[in-house]
């Protein structure tokens, strides 16, 4: 049973205005905690990228899909993550019996949850996902880490870690020959945010809310004509302030913008610790057609409240011309539309744009714009953490 406790404010200090929620001690239990594979930080704030070949499932255990992401990412974090709890990482022991050398433990500086490697990646309070069927961001609130048991960085990449199980299972059912998958990306959320109460419940208590933000490839047949064909489509989920955004490079084109949902300026719909939003109820699902070439792009809001969407754009489309003329780095085959290592550089490009904005106390920005709108003081950009994954829809000819 819950326990009830009086009300009270979480405030963080991000911005000209604090971002609040409306909490109580009563918790929705903490569970093991782990640290995020591949994500480094400092109190400097550092940088991370990386082009993405995880794998979304074993092969041989689902139909091969007509098309793919080739993905990239780029990670800004405003301050070093806070370290997950017990049991999520489990930190070397300091008994003198051990021996000196601890590369045996190197895996205890992993994160896990029910025995397996929490998926994703760790910016600040934020957690990414990429893999060549589906991508999020998940932008935790940070003003939990002002509370003992705060862990706003664990649930969003919990939620992130569940959300990608829930698919995988799905997608891995056997069906009869009549009843092929359709994705049911409402549900897969669901399932996530009730696993991470289940996953956060416990002796560790830990609390925290986080905004989720997703978009799963698939594709649509069309058997009208005399020759089937196929087509590209992606199932978009928002809940919160986190964005996924379609951009055709060629024409310097956004095709698609999720909408940002909110309870008030500067507090997001969000999924945790006594929010009363859920994703059955308050998520948002858009169904987007895509072409080949076309990008997709998983944000945090340290990047819309940093860039207006046309600036976004034409930073993403000249990073693409910039790739295909020989910029950015070694590729490792033909450039066309950023193919072969240029998301990576797309979704860099697309932080350290934003991250100057953000560092500027005197630059304009949409934060600065929306808390005018709101009657509050506010000049320079948001220092917030900034997380781009960047998707290629390519054909998949594997």
């Amino acid at each position: 049973m819950r326990r009830s406790h009086p009300s009270f404010l979480l405030a963080s200090n991000t911005g000209p205005t604090r971002r609040l929620i409306s909490s109580r001690l009563a918790r929705w239990r903490p569970c093991p905690q782990r640290t995020a594979p591949g994500c480094r930080s400092s109190t400097t704030a550092p940088d991370l990228s990386g082009r993405v070949t995880t794998p979304f499932l074993d092969p041989d255990s689902i139909p091969k899909l007509p098309f793919r992401f080739e993905t990239g990412f780029a990670l800004f974090a405003k301050r070093t993550p806070r370290p997950f709890p017990p049991p999520f990482l489990s930190p070397p022991s300091g008994s003198f019996s051990d021996p000196l050398s601890t590369h045996h433990q190197s895996r205890h500086k992993r994160a896990f949850v029910d025995g397996e490697l929490i998926r994703g990646w760790t910016n600040g309070d934020d957690a990414v996902y990429a893999s060549d069927n589906f991508i999020c961001a998940n932008d935790g609130v940070g003003a939990w880490s002002a509370r003992p048991r705060g862990h706003a960085g664990l649930w969003s990449r919990l939620i992130l870690h569940f959300w990608v199980e829930a698919i995988q299972q799905d997608i891995a059912l056997s069906r009869p020959p009549d009843q092929p998958y359709r994705p049911d990306p409402k549900r897969y959320l669901q399932q996530a945010y009730e696993r991470t109460i289940e996953a956060t419940s416990g002796p560790s208590d830990c609390l925290g809310t986080t905004t989720a933000t997703g978009a799963q490839l698939y594709y649509k047949a069309d058997t009208t004509g005399s020759t089937p064909c196929t087509s590209p489509l992606i199932y978009v989920t928002n809940l919160g302030d986190s964005q996924v955004m379609v951009i055709r490079p060629k024409g310097q084109e956004m095709v698609y913008k999720s909408t940002e949902q909110w309870h008030w300026f500067d507090c997001p719909r969000q999924l945790g610790t006594n929010s009363p939003d859920t994703p059955i109820e308050n998520a948002v699902v858009d169904t987007v057609e895509l072409r080949v070439g076309d990008i997709v792009l998983a944000m945090s809001d340290g990047v819309i409240d940093n860039l207006w969407r046309h600036e976004i754009v034409e930073n993403v489309s000249k990073s693409v011309g910039r790739w295909e003329a020989g910029e950015g780095g070694q590729a490792s085959g033909p450039r066309k539309d950023g193919a072969n290592g240029g998301m990576t550089f797309v979704a860099e490009e697309l932080v350290n744009t934003a991250k100057q904005i953000a560092q500027d106390p005197f630059a304009e920005s949409p934060f600065m714009e929306h808390a005018i709108e709101e009657g509050l003081a506010s000049e320079g950009g948001k220092l917030d953490d900034i997380s781009v994954v960047a998707a290629l829809c390519q054909r998949n000819t594997t």
